[in-house]
């Protein structure tokens, strides 16, 4: 029995064909000839790679139906698209085909045979068109020879210049960048500083102040007894021209003295600034002598000036809208 299967399927195989193959006498597709045919190529001249249309017309009995089957093997040509009309006459039909290739081979080449099924009230049957030879002409103008016109093999990859602003960019960046630093180191130079003003202390505290400094220096023991006396009249003089508001550091002793009497000048001792006055011009300018107890009294009388003379200014008012006082 094993020896059997495989002849079985060598027989059996060998019947499939003929089961495939078309019985016979079975109906093939029959040929069917049109009325009418006409071809033409639109444009005529046919260049190469351009396309064109091959328009068929097909002139046929009006119970039968032309369809185009485009070839698969197109040879030099290659098939873009095609269009089909129909027009219906009184005794006949006819349609048109157009289908839009290109080629691409010079010399006369044949169009690829194109094939149509046939609906017929008999059944589908074919109509073959062979193919017609068109002659694709060169791109190029008769005299490119002449003229110098001539296809150029492939040529390796060349380096092309383009016009590049990056370089110039560049530059007017790094300009840029520089008058922006120069500009915020000006004006960081240039910025407003933050200055803390400190109020002078009030004329009496600074008086006073200058006085302890001169008594301690103690010039007259050291025999600077000239300079004592220079030192402690700027200071009293600066004191009066600042609490009378006058000039009194630039006045002589008698203008001085004449400017301190056209003021208001309530408590001024001014019997005692007049001696203080003279016995300093003399020390000063006469050379004359002063004793220590002179010394010591004139810087008395400074201090008694001061505690007579010195008024303290009003407090500053209060605005109108001021909140009211919060301490009793």
């Amino acid at each position: 029995m094993k020896r059997l299967l495989p002849l079985l399927a060598l027989l059996w195989m060998a019947a499939l064909p003929a089961w495939g193959a078309q019985p016979p006498g079975a109906p093939a597709d029959e040929a069917v000839q049109p009325q009418d045919v006409s071809v033409r190529v639109e444009p005529k001249q046919v260049r190469i790679g351009d396309p064109f249309v091959y328009e068929v017309v097909l002139t046929h009995p009006k119970d039968q139906r032309y369809e185009l089957v485009l070839p698969k093997e197109t040879g030099d040509f290659e098939l873009l698209d095609q269009t089909r009309q129909r027009q219906d006459g009184p005794d006949s039909a006819t349609t048109t085909f157009g289908v839009r290739m290109s080629a691409f081979a010079l010399g006369t080449v044949q169009v690829p045979a194109l094939t149509f099924d046939v609906a017929t009230p008999d059944g589908p049957k074919k109509f073959s068109l062979p193919g017609r030879e068109v002659d694709v002409t060169s791109t190029l103008p008769a005299d490119a020879d002449g003229q110098g016109a001539e296809l150029f093999d492939y040529q390796p990859p060349q380096e092309v210049p383009i016009r590049s602003w990056q370089l110039v960019l560049t530059v007017l960046g790094v300009l840029a960048a520089g008058l922006l630093a120069w500009a915020l180191w000006r004006w960081w130079k240039n910025r407003p500083k933050h200055v803390v003003v400190v109020p002078p202390l009030p004329l009496d505290v600074r008086t006073r102040k200058a006085l302890d400094a001169l008594k301690a220096e103690d010039l007259p023991a050291r025999g600077h007894v000239k300079d004592y006396y220079f030192r402690l009249s700027e200071i009293i003089r600066g004191y009066l021209g600042e609490r009378y508001a006058f000039e009194a550091l630039e006045c002589t002793s008698s203008e001085l003295m004449a400017s301190l009497r056209r003021l208001p000048t309530p408590g001024l001792p001014e019997a005692a600034l007049m001696r203080f006055v003279s016995e300093s011009d003399m020390v000063k300018y006469a050379r004359a002598d002063a004793s220590p107890e002179s010394c010591r009294d004139a810087l008395g009388f400074a201090y008694a000036l001061l505690d007579k003379t010195y008024v303290p200014p009003p407090p500053p008012q209060a605005p109108v809208n001021a909140a009211a006082p919060r301490v009793q």
